[in-house]
C-alpha cells in the first residue's frame, strides 16, 4: 500500500498546530491503519451507509456490539476503542446527533486524552469535529473521508458544525483534524449522486485556484465521469492541497478563504428551500456558481463569454444551469422570493445586504454585496 504525506500549518494565533494529510493508494484498509493497539482511547464515528461498505467489513467486524438501552445508541466496543454508528445523510446532521457522539464518549469515561475519528462524508466529518470541539472543552479529531465531497472540501480546513431549523451549518466551530487519511478508491463505490456532488466542489476549486485542473476537467469529462482512478486521485490531491494552502493563509476566513464560498450563498439557499437532503450539496453549489456567473456578467464584472463558457462546461457534467432550478419546479409560491429570503440568513452576510462570491475570470475572484433586485434578475 503506497502512501504520501502532505502537512500544512495554521497561523500562530489560531491556537492550532498543523494537520497531516495521508494519501493512501489501493483499497481502503482501516483495520491495518487503526489496529486495536493504541496508547489512548478512540471514538470512531460513522453511519449505517458507510458501515455497510465491503471495504469496511473487517474493520466493523472487529468491534463487538454492546447493549446500551439507557442511551439508545448503536455502539460497539474493541478494547479501549468505541464505534458509534449514526443515521446517514443530511437529515441526521443535527444537534441531537452531535450530542449522541459526546454522550457515547462520556458513557465510556473518555478523558481529554481521547481521540474522535470521523469515518464518512461531510456530514460525519462536520459533526464529529464539532462534538470533539465541545467535549470537555476540546479533544483531538481525525478523519477518514469516504466521499469525494469530504475528500476535496469538508474534511479540510477545520470548519465543523450541524444544521438547525432547516438552515445549513448555523452552529459550529473551527476545529481542524490532526490527521486525515484519504483513500481515493472510496470514490469508486459512491452512488452516482454522491459522486456528482463531490465533483461539484472539485470544479469549484479548479475555477478558484487551478487553471490546469480546470483545463483537465473541461477536456476530460468522459474519463472523469467514468471515474478513472488515476485521474481522480490527481484531482483529489490537487484539490486538497489547494484548499489547505488557502486555509494556511486565512484560517478564520477574513479574506481569501471566503472565495471558497463561490456558489454557496445561492446553493445553501436552494438546499434550504428545497428541503435539506432533497438536492445534494455539490449540485446546489454548482447551480449557485451558474447564478453567480450570470450575476457577475450583469454587473459587468466578467465578460458574458466567460460566464457562458464556464456554464457550458458545468452543464456538460449534468448540472442544472437554469435560472429557476428544476428541483423547485413544483414549489408552491414565489421561488425567487423564497431563495432571496433564505440567502439573507446566510452566515457570511455582514449587513442586511447579501454578500456573493463572483468571478471576473478564471482564478480572478471577488466578494461583493448585491441588492435583492440584482439577485432576482438571475433567478428568473
Amino acid at each position: 500500500m503506497g502512501e504520501t504525506i502532505f502537512t500544512f500549518s495554521y497561523p500562530e494565533n489560531s491556537g492550532f498546530g498543523s494537520s497531516e494529510i495521508h494519501f493512501h493508494s489501493g483499497s481502503p484498509d482501516l483495520g491495518g491503519l487503526f489496529s486495536a493497539e493504541s496508547d489512548h482511547p478512540r471514538l470512531f464515528v460513522s453511519d449505517t451507509t458507510i458501515a455497510s461498505l465491503p471495504s469496511m467489513k473487517d474493520f466493523i467486524g472487529s468491534f463487538v456490539p454492546e447493549k446500551n438501552d439507557s442511551e439508545n445508541l448503536d455502539t460497539r466496543i474493541r478494547g479501549n476503542d468505541i464505534l458509534l454508528i449514526l443515521g446517514p445523510g443530511e437529515k441526521f446532521k443535527t444537534l441531537e446527533s452531535v450530542t449522541q457522539i459526546d454522550v457515547a464518549a462520556l458513557a465510556h469515561n473518555f478523558n481529554r486524552n481521547c481521540e474522535f475519528v470521523g469515518i464518512g462524508g461531510g456530514v460525519i466529518c462536520d459533526m464529529t469535529a464539532f462534538a470533539a470541539s465541545i467535549y470537555k472543552r476540546g479533544v483531538d479529531v481525525s478523519f477518514v473521508p469516504t466521499t469525494l465531497l469530504a475528500m476535496v472540501d469538508a474534511s479540510v480546513g477545520g470548519k465543523s458544525g450541524c444544521d438547525i431549523k432547516g438552515f445549513k451549518n448555523m452552529i459550529g466551530s473551527f476545529w481542524p483534524a490532526k490527521k486525515l487519511h484519504v483513500w481515493s478508491d472510496f470514490v469508486l463505490s459512491l452512488p452516482e449522486n454522491e459522486f456528482i456532488s463531490g465533483l461539484g466542489e472539485a470544479l469549484k476549486t479548479a475555477l478558484l485556484f487551478s487553471p490546469e485542473m480546470w483545463r483537465t476537467l473541461a477536456e476530460n469529462s468522459e474519463s472523469v465521469l467514468s471515474r478513472d482512478s488515476a485521474l481522480l486521485q490527481n484531482i483529489i490531491e490537487e484539490c486538497v492541497k489547494a484548499k489547505a494552502l488557502v486555509v494556511e493563509e486565512d484560517f478564520r476566513e477574513r479574506g481569501k478563504r471566503s472565495f471558497l464560498n463561490l456558489g454557496h450563498t445561492f446553493g445553501h439557499a436552494l438546499e434550504s428551500v428545497a428541503g435539506l437532503g432533497t438536492i445534494t450539496h455539490g449540485e446546489a453549489v454548482v447551480w449557485g456558481i451558474g447564478r453567480s456567473l450570470d450575476l457577475a456578467a450583469n454587473l459587468s464584472l466578467c465578460k458574458k463569454d466567460y460566464a457562458d463558457g464556464t456554464k457550458k462546461v458545468l452543464a456538460m457534467y449534468g448540472y442544472d444551469m437554469n435560472a429557476s432550478p428544476k428541483i423547485l419546479s413544483g414549489f408552491n409560491g414565489d421561488t425567487s422570493r423564497a431563495l432571496i429570503d433564505a440567502m439573507k440568513k446566510d452566515k457570511k452576510n455582514l449587513s442586511s445586504a447579501i454578500r456573493v462570491v463572483m468571478q471576473k475570470g478564471l482564478c480572478d475572484t471577488v466578494v461583493q454585496e448585491v441588492s435583492d433586485k440584482e439577485i432576482e434578475a438571475v433567478l428568473r
